[in-house]
């Protein structure tokens, strides 16, 4: 049985050291108990684990629920 090929989420590169391949997350798959991520040692601390976009729409749906209600007089 071949070792798994881990690939660094930060820098796209393959961990050739298992000893310097660290998790920095886990994601779950559609079927199956999902996958996880790595980075190397140094890079574990860099890894954007949320998407550009996906945190832009998130940052918008926190700010319009942090928006105060508007008052009506009465």
């Amino acid at each position: 049985m071949s070792d798994r090929v881990r690939v660094c989420r930060h820098c796209d590169e393959v961990i050739t050291d298992p000893g310097d391949a660290v998790v920095v997350a886990h994601e779950l798959g559609n079927s199956g108990p999902g996958w996880d991520v790595y980075a190397h040692r140094d890079h574990a601390d860099q890894v954007d684990l949320i998407g550009d976009d996906l945190l832009r729409i998130m940052l918008r749906i926190w700010a319009a629920k942090m928006r105060p209600e508007p008052q009506t007089e009465v």
